[in-house]
């Protein structure tokens, strides 16, 4: 199994448990990117033990084409001496010794192909993880808009707003009937400027009705 294919399976069942928390999507996506950097550690980790078994391999390798090599000089000693039964019992040995290094260097061409496919899935999640951590500043710059404004519509809404509203409605009328109340004794009364002022109309008055009897008497 890639390490990909692990990875969704732990996030699949971590977010199904959130769902059933109903958690935020701020700690959503932190538990993510906490996944997330866990597998880099452990797939790092991973390479760097397949590393040192590639190390490993590439020494046994050399050891035994060592012995391939010497078993090839100690065939052509033993020819040189006449003892054909030494120098095959040589040649014997160096190809086993040969047959054990290919099968080692079959074995190092795998695992150069599994330290490739790693590297290539450490950049990949790299990435990933990059664009997650991006990602999360302007999630949980939205959450917290909108949880403000969720709190302002909640208290728009609110009965206790409402009856608030309701209670300055009461007082407003009952400043109203106050005022009205102090208007009410002015009604019917009248200052002595006021009176002054109807004298001096009233004299007017008359002066015009007399104007108006002298012209219907020249008649």
């Amino acid at each position: 199994m890639g390490i990909f294919s692990r990875f969704t399976d732990i996030i699949n069942s971590n977010i199904n448990n959130l769902l059933d928390k109903a958690e935020d999507p701020a700690k959503m996506v932190r538990l993510i990117i906490q996944e997330m950097e866990d597998t880099l550690v452990e797939v790092r980790s991973s390479s760097a033990k397949t590393l040192a078994d590639k190390k490993e391999l590439s020494r046994q390798v050399n050891r035994l084409e060592q012995d391939a090599e010497q078993w090839q000089e100690k065939a052509e000693l033993a020819l040189s001496k006449d003892r054909e039964d030494l120098a095959r019992a040589a040649l014997m040995e160096k190809k086993k010794s040969s047959e054990s290094a290919q099968a080692l260097l079959d074995e190092l061409t795998h695992t150069d192909e599994h330290l490739s496919k790693l590297q290539d899935e450490i950049s990949q999640l790299q990435d990933k993880l990059s664009d997650a951590k991006v990602r999360q500043k302007a999630i949980v710059i939205r959450e917290k808009s909108a949880s403000s404004r969720l709190k302002v519509k909640e208290n728009i809404h609110s009965t206790r707003v409402n009856d608030a509203l309701n209670r300055f409605d009461h007082y407003e009328r009952k400043v109203d009937d106050i005022e009205a109340a102090v208007e009410s004794y002015d009604l019917g009364s009248k200052s002595l400027a006021d009176e002054i002022a109807g004298l001096a109309s009233d004299e007017k008055v008359d002066d015009e009705l007399a104007q108006l009897k002298a012209k219907m008497k020249n008649k």
